[in-house]
């Protein structure tokens, strides 16, 4: 089965985007190992360069230690690539059949990601031109990976 990790920067507060993501998750688990990590956000006093700077790259050790080991990064990044659900699905099942199926999603801070988060990444990938509060993001990636894992089984829920 394969291992899917969802590693976020931060906590879920809102109730409505943490029973969604709790839906999936369980909807999850007959189609996929699939698991949720949640890091603690770097508190800043300020939001002077240097400080978010030397914050990301804290964020980023404790996201690389939290990778299983050979599990392939998809970094949430503005500047990633953007792919259909057919397509996520297809990406995901090309790494399911080349026996290096676990697969570590993250999504960073309000500040991104660190470089050396978007460098370890073997996809950088973009939710669209749109903005999103992160929470929102969460459950709507959550959603993608169960309609990509119902797609690739053949499962009625993507149309």
């Amino acid at each position: 089965m394969q291992h899917i990790d969802l590693i976020c920067i931060g906590k879920l507060n809102a109730a409505w985007c943490a029973d969604g993501v709790a839906e999936y998750r369980k909807r999850l688990g007959t189609l996929c190992d699939f698991r949720v990590i949640e890091l603690p956000e770097q508190p800043l006093r300020e939001d002077s360069p240097a400080l978010v700077q030397r914050a990301l790259e804290k964020e980023a050790q404790a996201i690389l230690a939290s990778v299983r080991k050979g599990a392939a990064i998809v970094a949430l990044c503005v500047e990633g690539k953007t792919l259909s659900s057919e397509e996520l699905a297809a990406w995901l099942d090309d790494r399911a059949v080349s026996g290096a199926g676990d697969v570590a999603f993250v999504i960073g801070s309000s500040h991104g990601l660190a470089p050396a988060v978007k460098q370890a990444a073997a996809l950088r990938l973009s939710m669209g031109r749109i903005t999103l509060p992160h929470q929102l993001a969460r459950l709507v990636l959550t959603e993608q990976i169960y309609r990509a894992c119902c797609i690739n089984r053949n499962i009625k829920y993507h149309k």
